[in-house]
């Protein structure tokens, strides 16, 4: 009898702390983000496919919002990904090209750690972190996951690499190109599945604790190696054009994002067993426009460009409970909303000092708040400089010396060039091209 008091009485105690764990954990929920690499809009079905199929992919769509108005922080890798961890344009530390695309001089560049990342934020909050797939934000050590508050990495560092070898390509100072935390590693295995399998295994590992995982696929980048034919793939990480003989195929794009899809399934199937559908966001985008192979649909263009091709990437967001399902959603966002949205979620104290440039889309997303209207800019810099800026449903760009202005919500293929007929607004909008190209030109981190 008395040890049946004790337990009861050691029941009393114990139970409010649990049910605090429990309440403490419902404030701050775990997040999954799922990113592909250099995929086009209309490359899932959900966002109007005909050739592939992404069931695992298009049910976050079912079962929450899809995005029509979503845009990548810039046209390539290295920029959207910056915008990414640091929730500010990427110009301001002057990484607005893929690194890798000046080879030696790169190694010696990338994002440098400011205390105010979105993982090291969210670490500091109880969050455990992790990078799983492509970072492409530096090479060296000072650059690295780990400097930015990932507890955990595993993947690679280059812009791309061998599915099968783990090698980068000449853009990258590393031949062999795979890293669990900074420590380089040779795991056999397809790249898309490598990612799955860390992925769950963090999930698990991490079940009992709010986490943050980044999944970063590197499908559908070149080089197009197929999952289920590894004595086939060619040229070792090598792009291969639509003028190459051989060269890569539609079929063989359409394997790789597939096989993405089946990863993404079993991620969400982890969260089903584990009792954690729930307790978590699920977000999935692309890190800008596809390449040659991608469906952009029905945009004009691909990535490296400030046209919508180039830029306008799929986004689906998923949280039971908090989002109605199967919703559609004009809102114009960008990847760097993602960063102060998880942010302000997960309950996370956020240094004035940090100057996050995104905004909060939830309360648009759950239906708390109307559609909130956005100014938004990009910029590709070269021998054929580009920049563009968004305004509610107009967009002005300029691609090399010529201005062009059109309405993005309703000439979805940027077509009809309305300068003429709307120069008032073309007026209105050049000096905000202007201002916004000064102000982070003169905040540029070398």
């Amino acid at each position: 009898m008395r040890r049946i008091l004790v337990v009861a009485l050691l029941a009393l105690v114990t139970f409010p702390l649990v049910a605090q764990a429990q309440v403490a954990n419902a404030q701050r929920p775990n997040v999954v983000l799922i990113i592909t690499d250099d995929v086009g809009y209309g490359d899932f079905g959900s966002y109007g496919a005909p050739d592939l199929k992404t069931p695992n992919i298009d049910s976050l769509a079912r079962d929450g919002v899809r995005l029509t108005d979503f845009y990548a922080n810039g046209p390539t890798c290295s920029p959207t990904r910056t915008g990414l961890i640091s929730g500010r344009y990427q110009q301001r530390y002057g990484l607005e090209q893929p690194l890798g695309a000046q080879a030696a001089k790169d190694f010696e560049r990338g994002l440098p750690s400011s205390g105010r990342s979105l993982p090291q934020l969210l670490k500091n909050n109880g969050y455990a972190t992790a990078l799983v797939g492509k970072w492409h934000l530096g090479w060296k050590s000072e650059f690295s996951p780990g400097a930015h508050g990932f507890d955990y990495f595993f993947g690679f560092k280059s812009g791309f690499v061998d599915y099968y070898q783990h090698t980068a390509g000449a853009d990258s100072p590393l031949k062999a190109d795979l890293f669990e935390n900074d420590r380089p590693v040779e795991v056999p295995g397809y790249m898309t599945d490598l990612i799955t399998e860390r992925s769950v295994r963090f999930i698990e590992q991490n079940a009992r604790q709010p986490f943050f995982i980044d999944v970063a696929y590197n499908a559908a980048h070149w080089p197009y190696q197929r999952p289920d034919q590894p004595s086939t793939a060619r040229d070792n990480a090598r792009h291969l054009g639509p003028f190459d003989n051989p060269t890569s195929t539609r079929a063989d794009y359409v394997a790789m994002l597939e096989r993405a899809d089946q990863g993404v399934g079993q991620i969400l199937a982890t969260l089903d067993r584990l009792g954690l559908r729930q307790d978590t966001i699920v977000i999935f985008t692309n890190d800008n426009g596809g390449e040659w192979l991608s469906r952009n649909d029905p945009f004009f263009h691909h990535k490296g460009t400030v046209w919508e091709g180039g830029i306008r990437v799929p986004a689906i967001v998923r949280w039971p409970g908090h989002i109605p399902p199967g919703k559609v959603s004009g809102q114009v966002g960008i990847t760097m909303d993602l960063t102060a949205s998880i942010l302000a979620a997960t309950g996370t104290s956020v240094p004035s000092d940090a100057r996050l440039e995104g905004i909060n889309l939830f309360p648009v997303l759950e239906g708390r708040v109307p559609d909130i209207e956005r100014t938004l800019f990009w910029r590709v810099p070269g021998a054929q400089p580009q920049r563009a800026v968004r305004a509610g449903d107009w967009k002005l760009m300029y691609d090399g010396g010529r201005a062009m202005l059109f309405n993005v919500r309703t000439d979805l293929g940027e077509r009809h060039d309305l300068m003429r007929e709307q120069s008032e607004i073309a007026r209105r909008l050049a000096p905000l091209v202007a201002a916004w190209q000064r102000d982070v030109d003169g905040e540029t981190k070398p």
